[in-house]
């Protein structure tokens, strides 16, 4: 028999009583997965990470995919971690996962190649009129340094700093934060997501914001489609994966152009992206044979 490997998801994913089409992509797209698996001789499961029930005792691999709670929960999060780290081998590795939870990772690449972004440390005393003047910015984002899908994130200008400063604020004593410079073209052209395995592009998906906002997950009313990369869009992403501490085996490259048309990294995702299988299926396979690979070398 092969080894036995786990598709990390979270309670509420797990075993779905009721479903929509949110829960339904989720389950296509960690079904696509585990087949893909399967098909390599794998034992695979699928289950929560913080399943109570479940033996983790006979498992050798475990990769995180739809664990989209952990920075809501992080101290038992990281707990569990720690503790599974040692008994596991995690896919992405540990090392990788620790360097990748919070968003200040972003100062090891280049500036160039960056969104503009200041990090502030929990409690910081330092206010949004006070970013504003010393910077050009027009617009900013602001959101904690540990978070995803658009939790606890706001647009602030000038126009609506006065009503946002005291949720800052709030935000500072909580969490540490990010600003970041904000991109005009997400409201026009997105954000495009290239999906890398073992640094090379599989994949890209382009994902633009309804009427009247800026965010654009889908689970906010976004929309997301298949989006055909360039030669330079692919060399860049493959570039910024290619300068992590280590390799991951999967990471998805998020990509806001500035108003000179340069592609910028917004955000650098290896932990728990959302890979949409379910737009190029055979990516499914791909990434499992790099695991297959990886374990077999």
């Amino acid at each position: 028999m092969g080894p036995s490997i786990v598709i990390l998801t979270e309670d509420r994913y797990e075993n779905p009583q009721k479903k929509n089409w949110y829960i339904n992509n989720i389950l296509k797209e960690d079904g696509l997965l585990l087949s893909a698996l399967a098909e390599l001789g794998f034992r695979v499961s699928r289950v929560s990470w913080s399943s109570k029930t479940f033996d983790w005792e006979g498992v050798d691999y475990a990769i995180f995919r739809t664990t989209w709670d952990y920075f809501e929960r992080m101290d038992e999060f990281l707990d569990w971690v720690n503790l599974y780290s040692k008994k596991i081998k995690f896919i992405n590795n540990f090392n990788l996962i620790q360097w990748n939870l919070d968003k200040s990772y972003l100062r090891g690449f280049p500036k160039k190649d960056t969104v503009p972004s200041l990090f502030l440390n929990f409690g910081d005393k330092t206010k949004l009129k006070e970013i504003f003047k010393k910077t050009s910015w027009e617009e900013v984002v602001i959101k904690p340094s540990v978070s995803a899908a658009a939790w606890n994130t706001h647009r602030v200008s000038k126009k609506n700093l006065h009503k946002l400063e005291p949720v800052f604020s709030e935000l500072k004593k909580k969490h540490k934060m990010i600003v970041q410079e904000f991109q005009k073209s997400v409201l026009t052209d997105g954000e495009v997501s290239f999906v890398v395995f073992g640094g090379v592009f599989s994949h890209a998906i382009l994902k633009k914001a309804k009427k009247n906002d800026y965010r654009v997950q889908d689970d906010f009313g976004g929309t997301v489609s298949v989006y055909n990369a360039t030669l330079k869009e692919v060399e860049f992403a493959e570039k910024i994966v290619g300068l992590c501490p280590e390799l991951p085996l999967y990471a998805r490259v998020d990509i806001l152009y500035n108003t000179n048309k340069k592609p910028l990294l917004s955000e650098l995702e290896i932990i728990e992206p959302e890979l949409w299988f379910r737009f190029n299926p055979k990516s499914a396979k791909l990434l499992a044979k790099k695991i297959f690979d990886f374990i077999n070398y």
